[in-house]
């Protein structure tokens, strides 16, 4: 019987040991779950920081690029406006070179008109006391006396008008717009641009064509933004003209013109000359900052580009060229009314 109930007996411990054999098994398993889910919540922790840092650094050196970015944006803005001033100041050279002629004629016109009234005063005062004389003298000289007061009045403000052209173009632009007759500012800038080029050289002589819309209406722009614009124009027509002249074309006439057109909308201003002429690959350069065809010294090559962007960007126009070598260039402007 014991050894009936001997296998029985050893069946307990068995179970148990191979219990107690589960349980350890099952702890181990869990404490290495354990272990490997510390270590993978360690590296995840140590990924993180590596990330933060990785994060921080590109943070800092986006931000460093950013302040590098601001800082030379800064930088060309201030190297723009230099610019603007310089163009602003060679087209005052420019200027000034016609300045003396421009004010002398009107000046003489009218020391020379004083001097004449002078003399027709003292003309009225002998025959105010001439008792015999006939009236009809004395309203004749007194007629003269008005028309030489008039004649001395019209150009004593042509040249205040001359003296305030200039001023307005040499002073910063305030940028704000007033009507503006397009044919009278046209007019003026090219006969300053004329007698600039006239200055260097006096034996010049060139035919300059108005064509002027009697009917335009006032245009809404900056004055002296527009004046620089076609002060460049006719001064790069000028040196076209006198760069085919030199080129010893027989029978060659240089020639300018100037015309404007009232349109429903707009307004077209045109500057011709009938000079060297633009090459189409010029053409498509001609508004690009710095470009010129000019040799070093005689251009900055941002004449133009300058004139483009007062023109699109400050006044919501357009600015066109057309050109045939050996032919002719025309500039045309289009302004809204």
């Amino acid at each position: 019987m014991p050894d009936v109930l001997l296998p029985f007996l050893l069946i307990g411990p068995i179970l148990l040991l191979l219990a107690i054999g589960i349980v350890v098994i099952l702890v181990r398993e869990q404490h290495r779950r354990l272990r490997e889910e510390r270590e993978k919540q360690q590296l995840l922790a140590e990924q993180n920081e590596l990330l933060e840092q990785q994060v921080a650094a590109r943070t800092a050196e986006v931000v460093a690029q950013r302040n590098s970015l601001e800082q030379a944006l800064l930088e060309l803005r201030n190297t723009q406006t230099q610019l603007v001033q310089r163009e602003k100041m060679a087209s005052l050279g420019e200027l000034t070179a016609g300045i003396a002629h421009e004010i002398q004629n009107p000046l003489n016109f009218v020391n020379n008109f004083a001097e004449v009234s002078g003399e027709l005063v003292n003309e009225l005062e002998t025959e105010l006391q001439d008792t015999a004389s006939h009236s009809g003298a004395k309203a004749e000289l007194l007629d003269d006396l008005k028309q030489n007061l008039r004649r001395i009045t019209q150009h004593g403000q042509r040249a205040a008008a001359i003296v305030r052209g200039m001023l307005e173009h040499s002073r910063a632009s305030t940028g704000e717009r007033a009507p503006t007759d397009l044919n009278l500012l046209a007019e003026e800038y090219l006969q300053l641009a004329y007698q600039s080029v006239r200055a260097k050289n006096n034996k010049v002589a060139y035919t300059l064509i108005t064509h002027f819309d009697p009917n335009l209406r006032t245009v809404p722009v900056v004055p002296q933004e527009i004046g620089r614009v076609l002060l460049n124009l006719f001064t790069n027509a000028f040196y076209a003209v006198q760069q085919r002249q030199q080129q010893g074309d027989n029978g060659y006439l240089p020639e300018v013109a100037v015309s404007t057109q009232g349109l429903t909308g707009c307004v077209l201003l045109k500057v011709r000359d009938n000079g060297t002429g633009i090459s189409q690959t010029v053409q498509q350069k001609i508004f690009q900052p710095f470009f010129t065809t000019k040799p070093t010294g005689e251009g900055t090559g941002l004449g133009l580009s300058l004139s483009y962007d007062i023109i699109t960007k400050g006044h919501g126009g357009t600015l066109t060229v057309n050109s045939e070598p050996g032919r002719f260039t025309e500039f045309i402007i289009s302004l809204p009314q």
